[in-house]
């Protein structure tokens, strides 16, 4: 009697996580329609430093290289406390585009990210911008054109694609890039169906007007986490948002997460998802308590008899199998597939360890 419910919850779960993954399918194997934007449109980068005198110099040399025709660089010095200052204050003398935003500490906006930020929105020349950060570079030299031309009358809001610092001798560093590949193949689809509800500060643009008409990070302003996020769960909407998988509009990062800073980092996603919109915290809650049951199920099930799980466990990595390699091709993300079943175990097991340490620990936003 108990076997037989288990075993119909094992098919249940099975069912939902088979039905998630046809879903991801429609954006994995479906091609996105190009906007025909003009893609000369002026744009403002905007990019975020703090203590990041090292690699300034190079970064700037790199974004003259872009071959958009009009834009304007708009770096937002967060109180840095090394040389970051005097070696913008030089590079802005080369570079005629560059404006320095220099925030200095206050105490209503100690340290504030999104203070800072909002300071170079309203500092920025142009209508459209693009944000990024000085620890990602762009892949291509045509990386703004491809941003701006996704833009349109009714796309003010632009997702872009950021890669992780590959280590192919790390384990590590495979199971980093490996939840983030599932977690952009869930945020774009979502997005592709005009429910959008994640994007990075690395690579995303959006207009001046979308971000007063919110009246910009106000609504989470003491939260020190999730500017991107929180401005899409406040500005995005259903026919305003649009993302582009091309690999010209990818950027990559020159800094390789730690396993301690990423274990840190998820604990604090937690507090985002929190905040998230009612029916994506159902969807997301749902995809994963079903990839639990569907595991541990099926580990109970196959002792008592492999030959009933065995069907359906080998038709669930087959369809896991063809819509990540698919997403990973889409993404140009390498050696991610090969070992699907383990790394995805392994996440599955993540996720209960950072449920245990957030009730032990309570992440703090302030940190």
């Amino acid at each position: 009697m108990i076997f037989t419910a288990l075993f119909y919850i094992f098919v249940g779960a099975t069912a939902v996580q088979v039905l998630y993954y046809l879903f991801f399918s429609f954006f994995c194997f479906q091609s996105k329609k190009e906007n025909n934007t003009n893609v000369n449109t002026p744009i403002s980068l905007i990019v975020y430093t703090k203590n990041n005198a090292s690699i300034l110099a190079d970064y700037c040399k790199d974004l003259s290289k872009q071959k958009h025709l009009n834009f304007e660089i708009v770096i937002v010095n967060n109180a840095s406390t090394d040389d970051t200052l005097d070696i913008l204050e030089e590079l802005e003398k080369e570079y005629s585009n560059l404006k320095i935003v220099d925030v200095e500490n206050t105490e209503a906006f100690w340290g504030n990210k999104k203070y800072a930020l909002t300071l170079g929105v309203k500092a920025a020349t142009n209508e459209h911008l693009l944000f990024t950060e000085v620890s990602s570079k762009a892949l291509s030299q045509n990386w703004i054109t491809e941003m701006v031309r996704n833009f349109s009358q009714e796309k003010t809001i632009v997702i872009g694609y950021q890669k992780l610092k590959r280590n192919k001798k790390s384990l590590s560093n495979i199971l980093i890039r490996f939840h983030h590949l599932l977690s952009n193949i869930q945020a774009f689809t979502f997005v592709k169906f005009e429910s959008p509800y994640k994007a990075t500060n690395h690579n995303l643009a959006y207009t001046k007007s979308e971000f007063f008409k919110v009246n910009g990070f106000i609504n989470h302003l003491n939260l020190f986490i999730g500017e991107a996020e929180l401005f899409i769960k406040d500005a995005a909407k259903k026919s305003n948002t649009t993302y582009t998988t091309n690999v010209n509009g990818f950027v990559a990062s020159s800094e390789q997460i730690s396993f301690r800073k990423w274990f840190v980092q998820q604990k604090k996603e937690t507090i985002l998802y929190s905040l998230y919109k009612r029916k994506h915290r159902f969807l997301l809650s749902l995809f994963k308590i079903t990839k639990f049951l569907t595991y541990s199920l099926a580990i109970f099930i196959s002792i008592i008899n492999w030959k009933i799980a065995l069907p359906f466990i080998l038709g669930y990595f087959l369809l896991q199998y063809i819509v990540v390699a698919k997403a990973a091709s889409k993404f140009q993300e390498k050696g991610l597939v090969l070992l699907l079943p383990f790394f995805d175990i392994c996440l599955v097991l993540f996720q209960i360890s950072i449920f245990i340490s957030n009730q032990i620990s309570e992440p703090k936003h302030w940190k």
